[in-house]
């Protein structure tokens, strides 16, 4: 979808539109975790930016990546010991298209047809909608007891929590020096609205965390398990359909909900 459908757009224009102005820069961009927050914004602020606050979405798949990824950028020696080729940071840059990426840069109606075609038939036949409740690889960390199985080696779920914290701690502590307060803010996935995930161990973590940390913590997990409730398509709704990620609508709605808290 377009910058101007996200909720990222929508609260810029909404800042824009107030006679007292707010700016807000979106440095979001595919795939994030902990360590990566802390290393961009270090790098933005070493770079000159300046900015009066950190708004941070915390997603639930940020354990998962700092349990198996992104071990090469990490300043802590035991971490990145885990460092290998096979990740990103460590690769040469690539000087030819990988194939699977040949179609997709050079028939881009064909290929969102093809995800039109595809994402149509998932519907229809209700595959995604029955996907989200035994989708449990990037929640597992969440569900007390589940046998993740190695999904979550080198480090483990436990490995990948304190990791997560330690690097959100170095952002923290990063900001506070620079007196830049700091929000964090929890969201579901449509697994965990699927399986009634309320008390989630993701809100616990952030919410303990920001004591004494955050100016504020803001969890989106009540307003929209209160959707769910209103709402029976609220998959079809909220969500693109055969993604995780949210729809146009969904993004209304989150922007809907932040707007109350920053603007």
């Amino acid at each position: 979808m377009s910058f101007e459908d996200s909720f990222a757009g929508q609260l810029y224009r909404a800042g824009q539109e107030r006679s007292e102005k707010i700016e807000f820069l979106n440095a979001g961009v595919a795939s994030y975790s902990p360590s990566i927050y802390y290393k961009k914004i270090k790098y933005l602020l070493e770079s000159g930016m300046q900015f009066d606050e950190v708004v941070l979405f915390s997603d639930t798949s940020d354990v998962t990546d700092e349990a198996t990824s992104y071990f090469c950028i990490d300043d802590d020696p035991k971490y990145r010991a885990h460092c290998t080729s096979a990740e990103g940071a460590a690769q040469p840059a690539e000087t030819t298209p990988k194939k699977g990426d040949f179609f997709v840069d050079r028939f881009v109606v064909t290929n969102r047809v093809r995800i039109y075609i595809k994402r149509s038939i998932q519907s229809f036949l209700g595959n995604r909608r029955r996907s989200i409740n035994t989708d449990h690889a990037r929640i597992g960390w969440t569900i007390p007891g589940l046998d993740v199985g190695s999904s979550y080696q080198p480090l483990g779920v436990e490995g990948g929590i304190a990791r997560s914290l330690q690097n959100m701690k170095a952002l923290a502590d990063l900001l506070s020096a620079r007196n830049i307060p700091l929000t964090i803010v929890v969201y579901p996935w449509a697994q965990q609205l699927a399986q009634g995930d309320r008390d989630s161990r993701q809100v616990s973590l952030w919410r303990e965390f920001c004591q004494g940390r955050c100016k504020a913590f803001i969890n989106l997990f009540p307003v929209f398990f209160a959707a769910t409730e209103a709402d029976k398509d609220w998959y079809e709704h909220f969500f693109i359909l055969g993604d995780d990620h949210f729809s146009a609508e969904g993004n209304r709605f989150v922007f809907r909900e932040m707007a109350r808290h920053l603007l």
